[in-house]
């Protein structure tokens, strides 16, 4: 079945095209402006070479060691590095005209990442997955220099340069906690628990390959708000009664949102509430891969009291 792609090109992806390192699969590439760009319909102006095609499998590490004293080393750190893809590309169009509108547009579409922020590469498979990571232009968006070339046609060998080297799903995963209220159905709409101060108990599961940095939202009343990570104890605190803050318990429909990476507190209006944590014990803990006891405490919770928490799956490969 065709596979609905989400960017400013909107539309179904072509068949899929097997790509070294990555199989069969329809890979498109999104500018900064949100255009689609197909990279492997070979009816379309533009396609990816199957044949160079490189940096698309896991990402790459740098290893720290330290000598051991019986002979060989032992692992201290590993340290991922930013990825880096070289990406084969032909041009073409039924006349000199046409195609230098294309190779003109294209050069535009990847080089344009050093000025607006990066473009996306995004892979669909046949199942329905689909995973992205976010690339800038480097290099070699240079034809061949070859008889024949640079008239209706040519090729180019760029290199693109991801600064997270991991692959994200395109989906988000959420997770909802509620006030419930006295006498409502434990399991409606989401897992709910009557007590004004504890919102859940939970189990959250990470199905990536790497741990991922989450996003709360944190919608009133409460009047402070405790984040622990069960297993490893890590937590933080949300007063927005703070010293730098002075807001007073969150009222009915108000909110804060709380990134972990780069951390960031922000109110519904935008204003920064980054001291409204208590620092220097917050800790802004990530979700390690696989399942994570997490515990959402507001003190002061009500009817319309929620916790959302929100976080996009990260992969070694796509």
């Amino acid at each position: 079945m065709p596979i609905v792609i989400k960017g400013g090109g909107g539309g179904t992806t072509p068949p899929p095209t097997q790509i070294p390192e990555v199989g069969y699969a329809s890979i498109t590439y999104y500018d900064p402006s949100g255009r689609a760009w197909s990279m492997t319909d070979t009816s379309a102006a533009q396609f990816a070479l199957a044949e160079g095609v490189s940096g698309l499998g896991a990402a790459p590490y740098t290893l720290t060691t330290d000598p051991h004293p019986r002979g060989g080393s032992r692992l201290r750190h590993a340290q991922p590095q930013a990825r880096t893809i070289v990406w084969p590309l032909l041009v073409r169009g039924s006349n000199h005209t046409e195609f230098t509108a294309n190779w003109r547009a294209m050069a535009k579409a990847f080089t344009r990442t050093l000025r607006d922020g990066p473009g996306v590469l995004e892979v669909a498979r046949p199942d329905g997955t689909r995973r992205r990571i976010e690339v800038y232009y480097a290099e070699g968006f240079d034809g061949r220099g070859q008889h024949a070339t640079g008239i209706t046609w040519d090729s180019a060998v760029i290199t693109l340069w991801c600064e997270d080297p991991y692959w994200e799903d395109v989906n988000p995963v959420s997770v909802v906690r509620e006030y419930g209220g006295a006498g409502e159905d434990f399991f409606v709409p989401y897992p709910s628990v009557s007590s004004g101060q504890v919102l859940g108990a939970t189990t959250v599961t990470n199905p990536g390959d790497v741990q991922v940095w989450p996003e709360w939202a944190i919608t009133g009343p409460a009047s402070l708000v405790t984040f622990t990570n069960s297993d490893s104890g890590e937590s933080f605190v949300l007063d927005p009664n703070a010293t730098g803050v002075a807001h007073g318990a969150l009222l009915a429909g108000e909110s804060v949102t709380v990134s972990t990476d780069p951390p960031s507190v922000r109110y519904q209006d935008g204003s920064n509430w980054v001291a409204s944590l208590n620092w220097p014990s917050a800790q802004l803990w990530p979700l390690p891969p696989g399942e994570t006891p997490v515990t959402f405490q507001l003190d002061g919770a009500s009817a319309g009291s929620r916790v959302d928490l929100v976080y996009y799956p990260r992969y070694e490969t796509p």
